[in-house]
């Protein structure tokens, strides 16, 4: 078994005490140059690499940020992490990816470690409806910021976007495109976002004259490409099918898309298709799919910049004051959607 190297080997090798061989590593303008010399010689040689994780515990001041999404296999969130990641940066922090699947459990389990590992702080987009595992967390007073959710009865920050008006967008597009029977394809009705994008629906269909009947909800226990496929086939199985479809994001979208291609039906002439997050698979989709977009980048590089603002404490910045940022989507256009009726 191999041994790793510590401190005192290298303050043995150089001849001189261990304080020195710290101030060389974390002061070394306090160190004579030959001493100093003598010390970088023993680190090369022996290979010493320090304890980051023991320095950060003692300094209280960890350079990692956590960030724990729903599902790393949706571009969507990928998108978040890369901006969360180019901010972390910029502050000379790194950031741990976690991916909860959704999950509550996992989600706890992923929280109890970033508190284990004494992160510096937590970008969360929740798993666990009940808000019990972020109860659960906030008790560690390690700082977090919610990701594509608001902080409803919270003081935490919060970054999301305004769901409502993005389900409106996709239904009122459909509407005006000359629909009256539509299918909603939704997901774990846990999801905030998921019973935003209902609402929004509802309202735009209300804004027309139309009833919530003209919506058929077709729910599914996840948000991905399978749940969008076996979606796609109970759709086909109804005796009146709609004529459109809002998807509550584009995995979903892209498995209707394919259960429709297997089968026959034309998109968009015999069924519209719209999803959500407008990831970079939308517009490569063999019928390119109209998707209301999120900034998704932005809202990850956001929420760390918050939770960089909040956890300095140097003694000289203002007092942190907690904001809930919502960002408007935008409608993007494409073939997917564009039947004439």
């Amino acid at each position: 078994m191999v041994q790793s190297v510590g401190i005192k080997d290298v303050a043995r090798v150089a001849g001189v005490s261990v304080g020195t061989v710290s101030n060389v590593i974390n002061r070394p303008d306090t160190v004579a140059t030959e001493t100093r010399a003598r010390v970088l010689s023993a680190i090369d040689r022996l290979g010493y690499v320090r304890s980051e994780s023991a320095r950060q515990l003692r300094a209280g001041r960890s350079r990692i940020m956590g960030l724990l999404v729903l599902d790393m296999g949706n571009p969507f969130f990928v998108d978040v992490a890369r901006g969360a990641e180019r901010a972390a940066r910029a502050a000379g922090l790194g950031v741990m990816v976690c991916n909860s699947a959704q999950d509550p459990g996992e989600e706890a389990e992923y929280l109890s470690l970033f508190a284990e590992q004494r992160v510096r702080g937590v970008l969360l987009t929740p798993a666990d409806a009940t808000g019990r595992n972020i109860e659960a967390f906030r008790r560690h007073g390690i700082p977090f910021v919610l990701v594509d959710r608001v902080a409803e009865g919270t003081t935490e920050c919060s970054v999301s976007v305004d769901d409502v008006a993005g389900g409106a967008l996709a239904v009122r597009h459909l509407v005006d495109a000359g629909h009256r029977s539509l299918a909603y394809v939704s997901g774990p009705p846990g999801l905030n976002q998921v019973r935003d994008r209902r609402t929004g629906a509802l309202n735009a269909l209300a804004e027309a004259g139309l009833g919530p009947d003209r919506l058929r909800e077709l729910p599914t226990e996840r948000l991905d490409v399978a749940a969008g496929r076996d979606a796609g086939a109970r759709l086909l199985g109804l005796a009146d099918r709609p004529t459109a479809v809002f998807c509550a994001n584009d995995l979903l979208a892209l498995g209707v898309l394919q259960a429709m291609y297997a089968a026959g039906v034309g998109v968009p002439d015999d069924l519209a298709i719209v999803g959500y997050d407008d990831i970079e698979f939308a517009a490569a989709a063999a019928v390119p799919l109209t998707s209301v977009r999120q900034p998704a980048v932005t809202m990850g590089a956001l929420a760390a910049e918050l939770l960089l603002e909040e956890t300095e404490s140097d003694g000289t910045r203002q007092p942190h004051e907690h904001r809930r940022v919502v960002l408007r989507p935008e409608l993007v256009v494409r073939r997917s959607s564009l039947s004439a009726r």
